[in-house]
């Protein structure tokens, strides 16, 4: 009799009736009644033809085996609708293939597992322990990494401090290297300009003194030449006089 629940129901038929499991690679035999492809091998085994059906006993052929395609689709539509209503009760806890809780924790594939999960074929061979050991111990394990980890990142704020300090230190030296050589070359501009204003004004005064010594000169000459020019004048008018008056005085001349 079939589930009053739906998904109960739908979970019924997606179930092999050997391993009671969901079905893998499900086949169907000529009787109709479908099987896991490995668990209905295991019938076979001893057997090249003929074996009984192991839920109505009728005799089957191994040549009549035919996946079930169908069926194969259902289980996986069976899967994802089981594991939306655990999540859906918030079942992070329950298993989604099973609908138990998830007690125990397998090693090797590193996930909770539930108690049925433990007898099935996938993790039979598995090491097992209890979700709350396993999770004792992976979160000792990770607060050793945290250990770890919170150790280098102090130890990376501290070469970080380190940095900015002497990134720091090196920035108010280059500033007061800065305003030194700014200064330096103030005061070189200063005495420079002063420098200017001292040469210029010299040139000046040379300037001023070679005009005063030439205008001196000039005045000198020109009062020479103007001398001259009188003498010579005399002296042209006296060779213009006769004879008796230009032997007078001839010795003063």
């Amino acid at each position: 009799m079939a589930a009053e629940n739906p998904m109960e129901s739908l979970q019924e038929e997606a179930t092999c009736p050997v391993c009671l499991e969901y079905f893998t690679e499900p086949v169907t035999l000529e009787c109709g009644h479908n099987f896991c492809r490995a668990c209905i091998a295991q019938c076979w085994e001893g057997s090249d033809t003929d074996i009984s059906c192991p839920q109505c006993r009728e005799t089957v052929q191994r040549r009549n085996l035919r996946p079930n395609r169908q069926l194969a689709n259902m289980v996986e539509i069976a899967k994802q609708l089981s594991l939306q209503a655990a999540k859906g009760r918030g079942g992070d806890g329950v298993c989604g293939e099973h609908q138990e809780a998830l007690k125990l924790f397998c090693e090797e594939d590193q996930t909770p597992i539930c108690l049925i999960c433990r007898e099935s074929r996938a993790h039979r061979a598995h090491m097992v322990v209890p979700i709350q050991e396993a999770t004792q111990e992976y979160k000792e394990r990770i607060q050793a990494q945290l250990k770890t980890l919170r150790d280098e990142r102090e130890k990376l704020l501290g070469l970080k401090v380190t940095g900015e300090g002497k990134s720091q230190k090196y920035l108010r030296q280059t500033q007061t290297e800065r305003q030194k050589v700014v200064s330096e070359f103030q005061q070189l501009r200063q005495f420079l300009k002063e420098q200017e204003r001292l040469l210029l004004a010299q040139l000046e005064k040379l300037d001023e003194e070679i005009v005063r010594i030439q205008n001196e000169n000039v005045s000198k000459l020109s009062e020479q030449i103007s001398h001259l020019s009188e003498l010579i004048s005399e002296l042209e008018e006296k060779c213009q006089k006769p004879p008796s008056e230009f032997l007078q005085d001839v010795r003063s001349t």
